[in-house]
């Protein structure tokens, strides 16, 4: 799917006017599709990530969605469970830190302005979510999205020296 595609298919699952999908879900979901991983509809276990895991203020449901994500990529890429996992994480750690520099921050509150538990209702009314909170996910979209290709994958994983990951 080319990039376009795939910014127009995240906004389709984030930018529905009845809310299905909040920020993480809407992230795991189109970067599972990208990838053609396996149930790439199943949103589960991103449900309670929203808000900053649940609407706590927390960690962006964009970096949460993405981490659930690459976990899943490294999982079907990685055979060995201890190297997929610290390339999940060496990647996340990565996406944080480009993120921050992007947007300031990576907690919900502090990019949002709201307190999701006392006023929700506010922050869907303001329609930041359809501004900024869309921005945050097409950034960390877009940034993962080349891992789909093998080639861009085993560089990395040549970079952060991870064995057996080709």
């Amino acid at each position: 799917m080319p990039d376009s595609e795939l910014s127009v298919r995240t906004r389709q699952l984030f930018l529905r006017d009845d809310n299905t999908y909040g920020c993480a879900e809407a992230t795991l979901i189109a970067l599972q599709e990208h990838w053609s991983l396996p149930d790439p509809a199943d949103s589960g276990a991103a449900m309670a990530l929203n808000g900053g895991i649940a609407y706590s203020g927390g960690p962006c449901g964009a970096i949460t969605g993405a981490a659930l994500a690459v976990g899943r990529l490294a999982q079907e890429r990685i055979p060995h469970h201890r190297w997929a996992k610290i390339a999940a994480r060496l990647i996340i750690q990565e996406l944080m830190a480009d993120f921050t520099a992007a947007h300031g921050a990576t907690d919900c509150h502090t990019l949002t302005g709201f307190d999701m538990t006392t006023n929700h209702a506010e922050f869907i009314a303001s329609g930041v979510w359809r501004t900024r909170c869309m921005d945050q996910i097409d950034f960390a979209v877009a940034r993962l999205a080349p891992l789909g290709d093998c080639d861009v994958w085993d560089a990395l994983m040549q970079r952060f020296g991870i064995p057996g990951a080709g």
